[in-house]
């Protein structure tokens, strides 16, 4: 059985988050999407939050489950018999980060493989990041995230 975990803070999930999401579960007998606590990165959202908003955008895909981690990716691994990470690549920006955190885990994690996927070409240039600062100045992200985010964040805002 193959596992692929999917980590990452999900601060906020997006569309291109789902869109890897959605072909791994179609990859992968079991894709654990592992959101994490990430303190060091000052998450915009709370941990569960984030676990709860990945729950309702995700929730339909019978093999894909959502949990969230604070501990070191080997360690979750290993607790999940994974054999997979999934990594998504937007941009050539994106590879030289992913390439070492690839060469990171290979020696922490040595019989798991690291995977790349990259979104759909409409979805490439999403980032959490441009989403929350859009968010922030008041500006609409409903096309570039599910409704239930798009919710949370315009809460999150007071609006």
């Amino acid at each position: 059985m193959n596992t692929a975990v999917y980590p990452g803070t999900f601060d906020p999930i997006t569309n291109g988050h789902s869109d890897l999401i959605h072909r791994a579960s179609r990859l992968f007998d079991r894709v654990v999407v592992a959101v994490a606590a990430s303190p060091k990165k000052q998450p915009m959202l709370p941990l569960e939050s984030r676990t709860q908003l990945c729950q309702e955008v995700l929730g339909n895909l019978d093999n894909v489950e959502i949990i969230g981690f604070d501990c070191l990716l080997a360690t979750l691994l290993q607790e999940q018999n994974a054999n997979i990470i999934l990594r998504g690549l937007r941009a050539v920006s994106d590879f030289e980060y992913e390439f070492q955190l690839a060469n990171m885990n290979r020696h922490l994690a040595p019989s798991v493989e690291s995977i790349f996927l990259t979104p759909a070409e409409h979805l490439s240039f999403i980032s959490s990041t441009l989403i929350r600062e859009i968010s922030s100045l008041g500006g609409d992200v409903s096309k570039f995230v599910h409704p239930a985010v798009a919710e949370a964040l315009q809460q999150l805002h007071g609006r």
